[in-house]
């Protein structure tokens, strides 16, 4: 295994890390603006209120976008196993 080989694994495996996680940051994000924008012109200051709408936002995203994550990781998955035998060398 060569240090071009690591370097495009590594850069390989950032991206899909970016790739998967990037649904869920991003309404994460949106939900706590939201939330924000909303708590500043009522200016309500419970703590749960940010939390509780965030949690249900990532997880109907997690449950939307779960298949494609999967679909994105077994491929990932597959590649590096494709790759073992030359790592060997």
């Amino acid at each position: 295994m060569n240090e071009s080989m690591v370097i495009n694994v590594s850069q390989e495996a950032m991206r899909l890390t970016l790739l998967v996680v990037g649904p869920m940051l991003l309404v994460s994000m949106l939900v706590g603006l939201a939330v924000s924008v909303l708590q500043a012109a009522t200016q309500i200051t419970e703590q749960s209120l940010t939390f509780v709408p965030k949690i249900l936002a990532v997880g109907l995203t997690l449950a939307y976008t779960g298949s494609w994550i999967m679909q994105k990781l077994v491929a990932f998955l597959i590649h590096m196993f494709q790759l073992m035998p030359s790592m060997a060398q």
